[in-house]
């Protein structure tokens, strides 16, 4: 079963459109939603939680329409970070904590003292006294302390230096090693979601270019440099997207493709991104 179903989602805005966009996100997996500014990242987790309405389409979250009346009790299994944390300016770490045992049927104050002595949150500092870093590491305590079963995270590790991010994606993993654990994480931080992520589905420009395992996408395709004149004697379709240097071009392109003995170079997720938004390809 899945833990998230998109199907045929569209969404319209003036000067922008969500375009037909399906994926799935299987329970116990981590999918990374990646794309530049503006691709449609927020819109579509805004959708997924229903805080928008759709112009056509079915999303389901843990086995429920996201529009139906049995959602309201599926939020108590979803733990959310947006790409702001919001709480009252006033309240503290264990203040908010207070809040939350109000709100969440399944809060677990043992585990939300852990996180927050974890990550380093103080207990008595006011909010609005937090650094951005510090915000959204409270955002993420909450979101693991009432015993979700997804977690949809937008931009979480935004704003963290490089060591916290690592201890995150620590836990994010740990997270979901019980197989009824999901999470949908949205980032810009192409090399986060290579280290975490068993799915990748890139959104540019409101259409999804591709949702695929991470592990097949840098078995799928590769970079080779090489001259204008070889790359166009590559069979048709081989070239994803190239671009001209001062030594050369350089490709992304199709393995299975490649004339036999082509050598390429060493490939990351992040470069098969870059070069498929160059390409406005589909894959």
């Amino acid at each position: 079963m899945n833990a998230i179903e998109l199907d045929g989602i569209t969404k319209r805005y003036d000067g922008f459109l969500l375009d037909n966009v399906s994926f799935s996100l299987p329970r116990g997996a981590i999918l990374g939603l990646v794309g530049e500014n503006g691709a449609g990242k927020s819109t579509t987790i805004k959708l997924i939680m229903n805080a928008i309405r759709r112009d056509s389409g079915v999303i389901r979250v843990l086995g429920e329409e996201n529009t139906g009346k049995a959602f309201a009790d599926v939020k108590q299994d979803i733990g959310i970070v947006l790409d702001e944390a919001y709480y009252p300016e006033v309240l503290n770490a264990a203040q908010v904590g207070a809040v939350m045992k109000r709100t969440y049927l399944q809060w677990d104050e043992t585990a939300y003292q852990n996180y927050l002595k974890l990550l380093d949150i103080p207990l008595k500092k006011q909010f609005r006294e937090f650094s951005r870093g510090m915000k959204m590491k409270l955002a993420i305590a909450v979101a693991l302390s009432h015993q979700p079963k997804l977690l949809i995270l937008d931009e979480a590790t935004s704003g963290l230096d490089p060591m916290v991010r690592d201890e995150i994606l620590t836990l994010f993993n740990d997270f979901t090693r019980d197989e009824e654990h999901s999470i949908l994480l949205s980032s810009h931080i192409v090399s986060d979601l290579e280290k975490v992520c068993d799915y990748i589905a890139f959104l540019h420009k409101g259409k999804l270019m591709l949702c695929e395992e991470k592990d097949r996408l840098l078995e799928k395709y590769a970079i080779v440099k090489t001259t204008q004149s070889l790359l166009d004697q590559y069979p048709v379709d081989t070239v994803i997207s190239s671009k001209a240097g001062p030594y050369g071009v350089e490709a992304l392109v199709r393995k299975e493709r490649l004339p036999h003995g082509v050598q390429t170079e060493f490939t990351t997720l992040e470069t098969i991104i870059l070069f498929l938004a160059k390409g406005g390809e589909r894959a």
